[in-house]
């Protein structure tokens, strides 16, 4: 993948973007998500307890695109191109967290955990319930912060020196990719609604956040593809593949950005739907269940109603004193043959 031998990257292309070059933060993260998901649902699979396929599905789906874009050669190209870098950007914070997402590890977690049980200090369960209903949880997941977030990740990071200064640092340059992956999370989650959480608005609602976020990154992607001068300098000639016109792999981290934004908006919305009408039909189910029950209950009360009628008909026992009655209607004895 090196050129000749002297630390410049080949031409860009998918073979040398797919070769596997890992870094071992992320594949350790990787690793390691992978085997508390699968004891997670191991341990439900033993105890009886059905878990769904698809959302493990998504959660290995999630956890493999963090290693394509981490442990193979666009990790590499990711620090002397700026398209391959937003393909990074992009694949963390859009569609990694909705894979993520979609395979529900909070819910996992609240129904593999145990209770710590009377009289023991709190466990994991006890601890991961209060962090849900923390006051910081409960800000970090308000629209009013994650979007202001998810928008900031594009327009802070690009348009300032920030990148630039990250960028010198290795530590920087993973701070970078978490932080993709803690914002896109953070957007996501409510919106999503696999997972409890603070924030749980009604479907219109959550379609509402979804569209906010994205103009501002559609405008961010044209506005990148029609800036005429580099915006960042740690891409530089030197350090791309030999052949490089910077400026116009400038233009084509912009496109990505454009176009990526769609992709996600899509899946989301169709997750949206599929939980809308799965919503509507329990919702339905549960009115049919309750007028059953309310019908029982109506038929009981008349005949309270009814028996209650024919005592006071009967009058006062034999031998005791009427008692004086208020003026109003009188309620007739009931017909006996």
């Amino acid at each position: 993948m090196h050129h000749g031998g002297t630390g410049v990257l080949d031409p860009f292309s998918l073979h040398s973007a797919l070769t596997w070059s890992p870094d071992w933060v992320f594949l350790i993260a990787a690793l390691t998500g992978v085997a508390l998901y699968a004891a997670g649902v191991v341990r439900l699979l033993r105890r009886g307890d059905r878990w769904p396929v698809g959302r493990s599905v998504g959660w290995l789906a999630g956890v493999g695109g963090v290693v394509l874009v981490t442990c193979t050669g666009l990790n590499d190209y990711g620090m002397v191109l700026f398209s391959a870098h937003m393909i990074q950007h992009m694949v963390l914070s859009m569609l990694v967290p909705i894979l993520l997402l979609l395979g529900a590890p909070i819910t996992l977690a609240l129904r593999a955990l145990r209770p710590a049980g009377k009289g023991r200090p709190r466990g994991p369960r006890e601890l991961l319930v209060a962090l849900l209903h923390s006051r910081y949880v409960k800000v970090i997941s308000h629209p009013a912060f994650t979007i202001p977030l998810f928008i900031a990740s594009l327009y802070g990071l690009y348009f300032t020196p920030l990148f630039d200064f990250l960028m010198q640092y290795r530590l920087g340059h993973i701070g970078m990719m978490v932080h993709f992956l803690a914002a896109g999370l953070l957007f996501f989650w409510p919106i999503m609604g696999v997972d409890p959480g603070p924030h749980r608005p009604g479907h219109v609602l959550r379609i509402i956040e979804l569209f906010m976020g994205m103009p501002f990154h559609a405008f961010f992607g044209v506005a990148v593809m029609m800036a005429g001068h580099p915006l960042v300098t740690t891409f530089t000639a030197a350090g791309a593949p030999p052949g490089t016109d910077l400026l116009e792999d400038q233009k084509l981290a912009g496109g990505i950005t454009w176009a990526f934004g769609e992709i996600p908006t899509a899946i989301v919305l169709i997750a949206l739907v599929f939980q809308w009408m799965k919503s509507e039909e329990r919702q339905a189910r549960r009115r049919d269940r309750a007028e059953e029950r309310n019908g029982d209950a109506e038929l009981n009360a008349y005949n309270d109603y009814l028996a209650s009628l024919d005592q006071r008909g009967r009058g006062p026992a034999a031998g005791s004193t009427p008692a004086a009655t208020p003026a109003g209607p009188v309620t007739p004895a009931p017909v006996t043959e």
